[in-house]
């Protein structure tokens, strides 16, 4: 909604979500991840305990270098980062900054819709381009698929599969 909402989850449902995203994403501790997102939005959580649940490093980047193509291109470079999550307009923001991409980089794709075009552009210059969606009230999020060239409308893909770990 854009609007600002406070949505309660359980710890219980968090930890799930986390390590079947650790599972789907094949996310391990030699992964080092960009956190762009401001930590009032849902989406930081998987920036920020993602990593720390699996023993990667986490590379913090400021509000202003997030909104700057340039700054934000140099930080992906200088952290040598393996994963950032980021909505389709800082993807576009970045190409259009002249970033050239990273073939070890996974992208994390969430927030709005991503149009074909730009994951098709994504897929050349990364490593993996995964596709997300869901609301707050559903653990962050709730559907994932990795994304493949192809024509038409790119997929919101299956339900993340949150086999309860802890009771």
């Amino acid at each position: 909604t854009g609007q600002p909402k406070g949505v309660e989850i359980e710890h219980r449902s968090l930890i799930n979500f986390l390590y079947s995203m650790s599972r789907k994403l094949a996310v391990t501790s030699t992964d080092v991840f960009l956190a762009v997102t401001p930590v009032t939005f849902d989406i930081a959580a998987l920036e920020l305990f993602l990593p720390l649940l699996v023993g990667a490093r986490v590379v913090l980047v400021s509000g202003e270098e997030a909104r700057d193509g340039q700054r934000l291109m140099e930080r992906i470079r200088v952290s040598g980062a393996t994963v950032m999550q980021a909505t389709p307009a800082t993807w576009r923001m970045l190409l259009q900054a002249g970033w050239k991409g990273n073939s070890k980089l996974k992208i994390l794709c969430g927030g709005e819709a991503l149009p074909r075009e730009l994951a098709d552009e994504l897929l050349t210059c990364s490593r993996e381009v995964w596709n997300l969606y869901g609301p707050t009230e559903t653990t962050i999020w709730s559907t994932v698929q990795k994304v493949c060239p192809g024509i038409g409308t790119v997929s919101i893909g299956r339900p993340i599969d949150n086999t309860r770990i802890l009771i």
